[in-house]
This record gives structure tokens, C-alpha cells and sequence, in this order.
């Protein structure tokens, strides 16, 4: 087996509650439960159908931080949201994310409100249930509400090579990655098969498809026809249009802005 080092993580970023805004930090914890704190909260209908940008683009501009023992949430004219991080004693409720059914807890009905009020329709915060996570359709590590995957992998080249061909570049938070890397060729993420970061193995699974989301400016929740129109003319395939690679992970381990990124041959 043949490994060399050629790669750094330049940015890690987490998404405490699916399709707000997201936090960068200088390391990441993968538990077996997941990433810690990212897509562990969610926003869902009356139904228990669970809300993103695709439909919303103003979740975009609702601010998540950890701090002080909670997850606070930020909305502009709005007071702050502090959900206490150690649990809300709610209701047990079940959500539905695409085709998956899973359990969650209810987080009250101050959270509730906070979010109708804020986004502008009838909708309640839930949490992921611990002991119903979800797994990759392929296998492997534990998840919470990200979408079928635990990990989005980005390469700065990558991004660099599409805005060079966008008439205004756009930054990264467009695409929503946890993980950024440095160094790379453009779109060589897309070739990757497992890539030891540090001290954990990260196992590419497929190419991420994108939906309307990268098409929201994540500042203003404004939408237009970019960058999916520009994607479409080189990086079209019978699934649609893809930017990024999604991934999991092996095992348990701490990931950090600066470690190296490790093709993994065999």
C-alpha cells in the first residue's frame, strides 16, 4: 500500500441546525453519533417534513454559534434563540427527511415560535433523537439530518477554477462543505477514493448533485441563475449537475484546519 502526503484541510465548517447558516472552526469532532453539533437540529413543517433553503432561501440568513453551553440562533430584528446544548425535555416526534422516517425531540414551543415568526411560516425546531441516527446509503458512519451523507468535501481549486469562469466569482459558503482542502489539481477531490486527514480515514462516496441551494447568495437569500447555469456546461452527468464530493468517515477521531490530507492507494 502506497500513501503520501500532498494536501492540507484549510477550512472545517459545521452546520448546527440543516440549511442555516454555518460556523467555521479550527477542528472538527467526528463521534460515532456523526459530526458533533452539525445538522443535529432541524426546522420542520406542521407535518414534521423538514424545511430547507431549497423552498426557504431566507433560513440562509438565520446565524448559528455554540456558546456559553448552547446553540444561539440570530435572525436580523429578532432577538436571540439560546437552545441549551445539554437537551430540551420534549415530545418525541417523528420527521421526515426525503424518503427516511426518523425519531426526534420536539424543542418547545418558544423555539417554535421563534421560528415561525422569524422565517414567516408555521414551523417548529427539532432535534435528532440519539438513539434513531441515521447511516449512509452506502454504509458506514452515523448521521443525523444531513441530507444521505455526513461529509461534503470541497476543494479551494476547485472553487477557484469556477468562479474563473463566472463573470463575479462567489465565495464557498455557496456550496455548504465541511470540508475545504488546499492544494489540490481542480477537481481532484472527484478522483479520491479515501483520504486519511489526520488521524481518520475519509472515504469518498459519490459526486455531490446540486440543487437550487448554491443559486442563494448566503448573505442576502437572493436567488439567481449562477453558479448552476455556468456548472451545467462542464459538469453535467445523467444525475445533474455536481460540485463537490460527498463522504463518511472510519471510526472516531478529531480533524483540524492545517492536517494533512493523505491519499490512501489500496
Amino acid at each position: 500500500m502506497r500513501r503520501w502526503t500532498i494536501r492540507q484541510l484549510s477550512e472545517l465548517v459545521i452546520y448546527p441546525v440543516k440549511s442555516l447558516a454555518g460556523i467555521s472552526r479550527p477542528e472538527m469532532t467526528l463521534t460515532s453519533r456523526g459530526i458533533a453539533y452539525d445538522r443535529e437540529w432541524m426546522v420542520v413543517d406542521e407535518k414534521g417534513r423538514f424545511l430547507t433553503q431549497r423552498t426557504l432561501p431566507r433560513m440562509a440568513l438565520v446565524r448559528t454559534a455554540i456558546e456559553d453551553g448552547a446553540l444561539v440562533l440570530s435572525a436580523r430584528g429578532r432577538s436571540d434563540l439560546a437552545v441549551p446544548l445539554g437537551g430540551v425535555d420534549g415530545d418525541f416526534v417523528v420527521v421526515k427527511i426525503w424518503l427516511d422516517k426518523t425519531r426526534a425531540v420536539d424543542q418547545g414551543d418558544e423555539a417554535a415560535s421563534w421560528f415561525s415568526e422569524t422565517l414567516g411560516v408555521r414551523c417548529r425546531l427539532v432535534r435528532a433523537h440519539p438513539d434513531h441516527l441515521r447511516k449512509a446509503s452506502r454504509g458506514g458512519a452515523a448521521y443525523a439530518f444531513a441530507d444521505a451523507y455526513p461529509l461534503l468535501v470541497i476543494s479551494e481549486a476547485s472553487l477557484a477554477d469556477l468562479n474563473s469562469r463566472l463573470d463575479a466569482p462567489l465565495p464557498m459558503n455557496r456550496f455548504r462543505p465541511n470540508i475545504v482542502v488546499s492544494g489540490t489539481a481542480p477537481y481532484e477531490e472527484d478522483t479520491w477514493t479515501r483520504v486519511r486527514c489526520g488521524e481518520t480515514a475519509v472515504r469518498v462516496r459519490k459526486p455531490c448533485v446540486r440543487c437550487a441551494i448554491p443559486t442563494t447568495d448566503q448573505e442576502t437569500a437572493e436567488r439567481s441563475r449562477e453558479p448552476l447555469k455556468t456548472l451545467a456546461v462542464y459538469r453535467s452527468t445523467a444525475a445533474g449537475v455536481t460540485f463537490g464530493v460527498n463522504a463518511d468517515y472510519e471510526g472516531a477521531g478529531t480533524i483540524s484546519v492545517g492536517d494533512g490530507v493523505e491519499l490512501v492507494d489500496g
